[in-house]
């Protein structure tokens, strides 16, 4: 903490009274270049405070808010001492750099997580960055209730632990209707159940995430100093390695059949673009180009636009969608006319899986899964697989999709190793769905 200078001259409203009124100020230097301001008037004086900038090689003045205490006693704020204004002024100056930075202004006082969270997510959306949305309902669900009055000097490691660990034994609500008045709420797993158990430590890490880096916005605003309280906490680890939900080809043209007609198309889409639904949703006639044979997505999940490349399948079907349309037009639309909405896809998806017979938890993102599977299984270098999904490099793709693509080590394998005579035999032979959906005709 800077020291306080002492001045005579300036120190009590006594001292003052005998200065000379004039426009100039008295000024007493406060740091190297920085100086406080004393102007006299017939009645209270002002506080004014200084810096010498050596960029526009003059000095900058401000006028503290407020008066000195020269008729009235000294509160901090609307009246101030020599000794509070010396503190206005170091705290202007402070302000004033961070701006020249492009940092706001210091947090006076006490700093909460729900500050922090805040002004993170502020900043995010002044970038463009995507997500702002989801991660804002997830923080005002699961950080700020437990956290949000926290003043973010005093966390504690053992605080974090706790509530890191309570996240996964929250109550899981279900979706409800508007207006309603209550939620449901799902039973915890059972304590065997260790996929459910994976899923749920996977998502309070993506939440302890989301508090991290709005603290680490804070200590680097200049909120706090250092980050020994949350970056002591560790997210689980081996939960992120959710099992890999695709259809095969046999599976994608059963789903595609049982999907009603204005689904099916948004189906097709997906499977045979591997864009999510998302990018699908908000895709417009103008996007689709018929001499290069791709589809523009302007706004992918990692902020940059891509280029989708069209099979001779993919390109017949967008053909077909966009012919005769204005470049303004959704490509897919509901049987009413109306823009997939969020959220929209899910039930028809399900009831299309049940009539297909396809017993497998898949979402709609399970379509991009599908596409980018048999892609690999058909050997395509995952750099191109990358390319055509929009990932920034090829490890995402690589943890998702290597295991599925022929490889030298696999065939070498299997060219090499010797049969065993142990394998066993079995008569049983297994049932395609569709002979034991026809068995009961």
């Amino acid at each position: 903490m800077a020291r306080t200078v002492k001045d005579a001259a300036l120190e009590n409203r006594t001292a003052r009274q005998r200065l000379a009124v004039q426009k100039e100020p008295h000024w007493k230097m406060l740091d190297t270049g920085l100086a406080l301001g004393y102007r006299r008037n017939q009645r209270c004086g002002s506080w004014l405070v200084r810096r010498w900038d050596d960029e526009s090689r003059r000095y900058r003045k401000h006028q503290l808010p407020g008066q000195a205490d020269d008729v009235q006693d000294a509160d901090g704020e609307a009246v101030l001492s020599f000794s509070h204004a010396q503190t206005k002024a170091r705290q202007w100056w402070q302000d004033e750099q961070r701006r020249a930075m492009g940092h706001e202004p210091a947090h006076r006082g006490a700093y909460l997580v729900s500050d922090a969270v805040r002004d993170y997510l502020a900043a995010r959306e002044r970038r463009g960055s995507k997500g702002v949305v989801r991660d804002r309902q997830q923080a005002e669900t699961h950080i700020l209730p437990s956290l949000g009055d926290a003043d973010i000097r005093k966390l504690t490691a053992r605080r974090l632990r706790a509530w890191h660990e309570g996240l996964t034994k929250e109550a899981r609500r279900l979706r409800t209707g508007k207006g309603a008045t209550s939620r449901n709420v799902l039973p915890l797993p059972e304590a065997g159940d260790t996929e459910a158990w994976r899923a749920r430590r996977s998502t309070a890490n993506r939440i302890l995430t989301i508090l991290k880096a709005a603290l680490n916005h804070a200590r680097h605003e200049g909120h706090v100093t250092g980050d020994d309280a949350w970056a002591a906490v560790k997210p689980f680890r081996a939960v992120d390695a959710a099992k890999l939900v695709y259809l095969t080809a046999e599976e994608a043209a059963r789903l595609v059949n049982a999907c009603p007609p204005d689904f099916r198309e948004l189906v097709r889409g997906a499977l045979l673009t591997g864009c999510r639904y998302g990018e699908l949703a908000t895709a417009t006639v103008g996007d689709f180009n018929r001499d290069a044979g791709t589809v523009l997505v302007r706004e992918s999940k990692g902020g940059t636009p891509r280029h989708v490349t069209l099979t001779d399948e993919g390109f017949a079907v967008f053909e077909a969608l966009c012919a005769g349309r204005p470049s303004g037009d959704r490509v897919f639309l509901r049987a009413d006319g109306k823009p997939w909405g969020k959220s929209h896809q899910q039930r028809p998806l399900k009831d299309a899986l049940g009539r297909a017979g396809i017993d497998k938890a898949a979402n709609f993102h399970a379509l991009r899964h599908t596409h980018a599977t048999l892609l690999a299984m058909a050997g395509t270098p995952m750099a191109v697989i990358a390319e055509q999904l929009g990932h920034a490099d090829t490890r995402m793709t690589e943890k998702h999709y290597a295991h599925f693509a022929p490889s030298f080590v696999s065939e070498t394998i299997r060219r090499n190793m010797p049969t065993l005579g142990i394998g066993g035999g079995s008569n049983v032979t297994p049932l395609s769905v569709r002979k034991v959906q026809g068995a009961g005709r």
